[in-house]
């Protein structure tokens, strides 16, 4: 069976985490996305730690199935070039500062005029419309702007910095559903579609607890940042275990449960924790019971082995490398192995994305400018002597490929 987005051309232009999160989604799903970076030295992830012997294992990781194409925007010829692939292609993603995409004379009105069905997707910070679109943003700074960071750390010390990329990458989920909404729309009636995705939209959209309940109580009920433990309810947080911490989430329906598994049930009926807002104005007992019991077992194993049997929300916080080794996240092939030409085998997170009739392709990740001629003369009508030429004018840019090359499992056998 074809992939599902087998024949579906993607162009991206775009560096880093959004754009090309949302396209190798787009890419995993067996479409063709060829990756346009700019001279001299294209996307930016291509510096990113960690690197062995100069590839980057976060750039491999985000651009496996592309092919590179790398020149000056700026050059009439590679202008040129970009706009017959347009013209060719299905879907445009970019996630450059906005405005630029209009500077470089691919705005969106330029875009449908050569390309009536196609699909072109804008990623930035705060999206295209709006008084903070121009600002410099990124992941952290649309956090900071929605109140999710406001709601992280203690209200004492201030925030704390997420080491994970929230908004970057669910931005590119969103987008690549967005796509495959529009590319369904196309089909139908032949018309394009202009999307305008934003970090800042994502993470307000998480907000899916405070935001309402913050305008329905008139400002009655404020969420706020409480450390360790959740302003919800309690026992809702991480809570310190012998040898680790362990997360305990118990709502108004595992109460009982929870109570039954620390050998409380004379606090079933008490009506300081009847509700989960009675428990959360209680909170600090709760906390001091929950921790003396954790300490009381004979090992965390066994405290979260009694809870789990009772029913209770838990779990272990694994450090990220007890995560890569966790046997669930590797059956899933959410921890996935896969191989680079020059970097070997190596352990990534494999997208979200799961499918019953298509399995997980195996792909590789290009080189600097490593397709320039094929994807030109192949799909941009322009003969080799002109790849040449653009070559030997500092227009097209491509690093060599390692003489050697490792070959990657063939995982559909």
């Amino acid at each position: 069976m074809k992939p599902m987005l087998d024949g579906t051309r993607v162009l991206e232009i775009g560096e880093f985490a959004s754009a090309p999160s949302c396209t190798r989604l787009l890419a995993e799903m067996g479409a063709e996305v060829i990756k346009v970076e700019f001279t001299p030295c294209g996307d930016g992830a291509r510096e990113m730690p960690y690197l062995v012997g100069g590839r980057s294992g976060y750039f491999v990781q985000q651009n496996r199935g592309k092919k590179s194409l790398c020149l000056d925007p700026k050059d009439p010829r590679a202008k040129a070039a970009l706009e017959a692939l347009v013209k060719s292609s299905d879907v445009l993603v970019e996630n450059l500062p906005v405005g630029e995409i209009n500077r470089l004379g691919f705005g969106w009105e330029t875009v449908r005029a050569l390309n009536p069905k196609i699909v072109m997707c804008s990623i930035s910070t705060f999206g295209q419309t709006g008084p903070l679109a121009e600002l410099t943003g990124g992941d952290e700074v649309a956090a900071a702007y929605t109140g999710a960071s406001a709601i992280t750390g203690t209200e004492e010390g201030g925030p704390v910095l997420a080491q994970a990329a929230f908004g970057d990458i669910g931005a590119g989920v969103s987008a690549a559903g967005s796509i495959g909404f529009s590319l369904l729309h196309a089909a139908r009636t032949g018309a394009g579609q202009y999307l305008d995705i934003s970090l800042i939209d994502v993470y307000y959209e998480a907000q899916s607890l405070s935001a309402e309940a913050l305008t329905l109580g008139d400002g009655s009920f404020m969420p706020r940042a409480l450390g360790s433990h959740h302003y919800v309810g309690a026992p809702c947080g991480f809570f310190h275990g012998k040898e680790m911490s362990i997360i305990i989430m118990v709502m108004d329906r595992t109460w009982p449960y929870f109570c039954r598994a620390v050998g409380r049930e004379d606090l079933i009926p008490e009506p300081r924790f009847a509700t989960m807002a009675s428990r959360a104005e209680n909170r600090d007992e709760l906390i001091t019971l929950t921790e003396k019991w954790i300490q009381a077992q004979d090992s965390d194993e066994d405290a979260l082995r009694q809870l789990q049997e009772a029913r209770v929300t838990c779990a272990p916080v694994l450090t990220v490398a007890q995560a890569a080794a966790l046997p669930h996240l590797i059956e899933r092939s959410v921890a996935q192995t896969v191989t680079d030409r020059a970097l070997g085998t190596f352990t990534i997170p494999g997208i979200s994305y799961r499918f019953s009739n298509f399995p997980r392709l195996e792909l590789e990740a290009p080189f600097l400018g490593e397709h320039n001629e094929e994807v030109l003369t192949e799909l941009a009508g322009i003969t080799p002597e002109q790849v040449a030429a653009m070559t030997a004018d500092g227009v097209l840019i491509s690093e060599p490929v390692p003489a050697y090359s490792i070959s990657p499992p063939n995982l559909m056998a």
